[in-house]
């Protein structure tokens, strides 16, 4: 059953409503088929998240209120997040000598090699699940998404 039949087999108060309950489906089927792919690696999506944070963060690395502030999903616990990470041996912390209060974080060697193993799987189930729209549907898509995003409090979607 798709999405539309089940927004049309009820009835809603709005299309608005209608858009945001489609929504919500998509996200939930979508992100349900990512979290299998990433449990085989023994991730959870936000653990992928932080390691493709600190990749695009380079040789720098990053402090832990910035991989927040780029989180997808917002977790409470930032901390125990990255704590796994580095039991994994996915991430490596120290201290600046600069300013001792912050601890840096950066991305080891096997977590870039983590990346790498999933980066052609990940790109494939993308492919599977909206390759089908074609690239003009995807671009108008994220059109309309950015414009949504624009008027919330969240950001646009890249």
């Amino acid at each position: 059953m798709t999405i539309g039949t089940r927004i049309k087999q009820a009835r809603y108060a709005s299309p608005e409503h209608e858009v945001f309950l489609a929504l919500q489906h998509l996200v939930a089927a979508l992100v349900q088929e990512s979290s299998e792919l990433l449990r085989t690696a023994g991730l959870s999506g936000a653990q992928y998240n932080v390691l493709r944070i600190l990749r695009g963060g380079g040789d720098a690395g990053m402090a832990c209120g910035e991989i927040a502030d780029r989180l997808i999903s917002r977790d409470p616990d930032m901390t125990r997040l990255l704590d796994k990470l580095d039991a994994l041996g996915l991430i490596a912390r120290s201290r600046e000598n600069a300013d001792r209060r912050v601890v840096t974080t950066r991305i080891t060697d096997s977590g870039l090699a983590t990346l790498a193993d999933l980066d052609e799987p990940m790109n494939a189930l993308h492919k599977s699940q909206l390759g089908h729209l074609g690239k003009t549907k995807l671009l108008r898509l994220l059109e309309l998404l950015n414009d949504a995003a624009s008027h919330s409090s969240s950001e646009t979607v890249t």
